[in-house]
């Protein structure tokens, strides 16, 4: 059994960030709406608002969903506690810096990371980055 990582200088250096290939968008489904029927998402949110559900772009298109926010999924490869403090907070302040926005979403084995697809590959390097300088500290 692997260990479980709760504190955020070990989840921050124990994590590996992956980039996935596609590319994804966020959309809303009015609550009354019938457009859930036949998709696809990767993750759903039931708001208030609506059905949350984030789909690959071109599936999102054929379903005639706004796709002009195109987003890359990143991936933390880190077992991280449900409740672990710090991991989302040191990742989305790392990114904020950069100037680069991002969507944050906790699942039960993993965190994943949606970025704007031109930024990705700078968010990839900077995650590294932060994973690199993490495990330094911990020495």
């Amino acid at each position: 059994m692997a260990i479980v990582l709760r504190d955020k200088f070990e989840m921050l250096s124990n994590m590996t960030p992956s980039l996935k290939e596609g590319e994804y968008v966020f959309c809303s489904i009015p609550n009354e709406g019938s457009k859930a029927h036949n998709l696809n998402p990767i993750a759903t949110f039931h708001e208030k608002e609506g059905l949350t559900v984030i789909l690959e772009k071109g599936e999102a298109h054929e379903a005639g969903f706004e796709i002009s926010l195109a987003m890359r999924q990143i991936t933390l490869i880190v077992n991280s506690a449900l409740d672990g403090v710090g991991l989302t907070a040191g990742v989305a302040a790392s990114l904020a810096e950069a100037g680069i926005p991002c969507n944050m979403v906790a699942a039960y084995h993993h965190d994943h990371i949606f970025v704007p697809t031109g930024l990705a590959d700078r968010a990839l390097h900077l995650l590294e980055r932060l994973q690199r300088e993490s495990a330094r500290a911990m020495r």
